[in-house]
């Protein structure tokens, strides 16, 4: 079994940053890849980040440029750099870690971005 343990959600305005970490316990070993997704109210969960073992990164279009994934091996911690926050960046962020054959998801953190 892998546990998340997601921290960094807050309050923040438009223009202003955040960061998030996602710290992994468990089964670690089981895990390939590690990113984040976010909900929106009404709207459908989205993949905004991962990253791999090799550190291969991938991003949402919607925030390229913008927010920056990052890992610390040592602590099998995953970070999600934000800045330039803008409402519509307003969301649950979730961790997800990627094994072969599964995804786990956190319990979410809440970012909310006033304008």
């Amino acid at each position: 079994q892998v546990q998340l343990a997601e921290s960094g959600g807050g309050l923040v305005q438009a223009g202003g940053s955040l960061k998030l970490a996602c710290a992994a316990s468990g089964n670690i070993f089981k895990i390939n890849a590690m990113g984040w997704s976010r909900q929106a109210p009404g709207k459908q969960r989205e993949l905004v980040a991962s990253i791999t073992r090799d550190t291969s990164t991938n991003y949402a279009e919607s925030v390229k440029g913008r927010f920056t994934i990052s890992r610390d091996s040592a602590k099998n911690t995953v970070y999600l750099q934000m800045n330039s926050l803008k409402p519509e960046d307003t969301a649950v962020y979730y961790c997800v870690v990627h094994g072969t054959s599964f995804s786990v998801w956190g319990q979410g953190t809440q970012v909310t971005v006033s304008s």
